[in-house]
């Protein structure tokens, strides 16, 4: 007998026991249905849909930040993903935070934390890896989660309670390389870094492939000037490098991977003084502080991986025991980890969506193939028998692209060439993981200042 059929036997049983009256055994079916109902919402709590039994005590969760929650960058994201989860489980879950800490401090810093009570730890930067081994060592019982990190950089075995998570931003740099190797009209581009670690290398790289494809279609050639700051947080040293790039090479869109508004602030300054130089947020919304010159941005959710992080460890789902296997966040655009934006909801900064829809480029067989494919015929452009598209629409068509479950594109894809006019990635080939995480080579046609 199907669904259907039960139901309706069922359906008919209650109407005769309606028409007679019989208000006890009608009580019967109601209690059953309800006894029912409450054993599966007890199965839903306990496979990890909810707190099975009794409520739980109050997880205590710490942020340890590498710079000022007001850096309007990395920890103010950060912070602002905290404060998310703490509003969103206020009833359960109590944070704090503790900023601008360095390495040598962290340790320190865990201690006091574990002695007031918090058992589950947000290591938030690069440099807190090994601090966050040997403190998950020494502290079994406690939960530690580090952003950016991975088990290839351990100094030795992953303890169990030490979990990894980080929101990739590389397939972003891409699209804002796209959008920057379109603007540029001396052909020269500009990138501040904090460090040269991989994840930054990583970063760097994809922008500049961005910038050298879309150079390709519209057949300028293109350099990127590259330098680094040697540290996370540093304003200052930040606006004076952008100042050098600007000065010494002229360029006239820069990038950077550091944590404060800065450069967009120098940007919006050298426009109003009549040399238009272009920029892009930075892991939060910058927009504000350059209207005129903030095209567009890689923009963090912390939010979604630490809604689902604190969830898991308030279910049981991730313990002590288990974060070495269950966690390993490495989420992008299709886990809506991160958001092309120069603001929340703003993709492509108005002022220039114009002049991207208008930047044409003729397209081969295989492109003209990958938008009708994602619904983009409209984007084809066909004058004297030649197709053509826009940059902008370009970049409409690798976002959805890369917000495929099966990453129909990625910018790292072979044939790539470092800046040594090595061949690193054969054609067709992708970097995997493990080479995009040990990346420690550029690609070509940058110059790095900083070497």
């Amino acid at each position: 007998m199907n669904r259907a059929e039960v139901l309706n036997r069922n359906i008919r049983r209650i109407g005769v026991l309606m028409e007679e009256k019989s208000r006890f055994l009608i009580s019967i079916i109601i209690v059953a249905i309800l006894s029912a109902a409450a054993g599966a919402a007890a199965m839903y709590f306990a496979l990890g849909g909810g707190p099975a039994g009794a409520a739980p005590t109050k997880l205590k969760a710490a942020w340890i930040y590498v710079g000022p929650i007001g850096d309007i960058g990395w920890t103010y994201a950060h912070n602002y993903g905290r404060l998310y989860v703490a509003g969103k489980f206020s009833s359960w879950l109590d944070t704090t935070y503790v900023e601008s800490v360095t390495a040598a401090d962290f340790s320190a810093c865990v201690n006091l934390l574990i002695e007031k009570g918090y058992t589950i730890i947000f290591a938030t930067s690069f440099e807190f890896l090994e601090p966050s081994y040997t403190a998950a060592l020494q502290n079994p019982n406690v939960l530690f989660f580090h952003c950016s990190g991975w088990d290839i950089y351990l100094p030795g075995a992953q303890p169990t309670n030490l979990g990894f998570y980080f929101a990739e931003f590389y397939q972003l740099y891409y699209l804002n390389g796209l959008m920057a190797g379109a603007l540029t009209t001396s052909g020269k581009i500009g990138y501040v870094a904090a460090h040269y670690i991989p994840e930054v290398v990583r970063h760097i790289n994809a922008f500049a492939l961005g910038a050298l494809e879309a150079a390709k279609y519209l057949n300028k050639s293109i350099t990127i000037y590259v330098t680094k700051i040697g540290s996370w947080y540093n304003p200052d040293v930040a606006r004076s490098l952008a100042s050098q790039l600007v000065s010494n090479y002229g360029v006239d869109v820069i990038a950077f991977t550091e944590d404060s508004y800065a450069i967009v602030q120098f940007c919006q300054e050298q426009f109003d003084a009549g040399n238009p130089v272009y920029t892009f947020s930075h892991y939060s919304p910058m927009y504000t502080y350059g209207p005129n010159v903030t095209v567009s941005g890689q923009l963090v959710h912390w939010e979604v991986i630490y809604e689902d992080i604190i969830s898991k460890v308030y279910t049981g789902t991730y313990n002590k025991d288990n974060l070495k296997d269950k966690v390993d966040y490495w989420w992008m655009l299709r886990e809506g980890a991160v958001e092309l934006g120069a603001d929340f909801g703003m993709p492509i900064n108005p002022n220039f969506i114009k002049k991207l829809n208008t930047t044409l480029f003729e397209i081969d067989e295989k492109l003209e193939a990958e938008f009708k494919a994602f619904g983009m015929e409209k984007a084809i452009i066909v004058q004297d028998g030649k197709k053509y598209a826009s940059i902008y629409n370009l970049v409409m068509l690798r976002l959805k692209e890369m917000r495929e479950e099966s990453t129909v594109f990625d910018p790292f894809t072979g044939p790539i060439y470092d800046n040594a006019g090595n061949l690193r990635v054969l054609p067709g080939l992708r970097l995997n993981r493990y080479e995009l995480w040990t990346m420690d080579w550029f690609v070509s046609n940058i110059i790095n200042l900083a070497s």
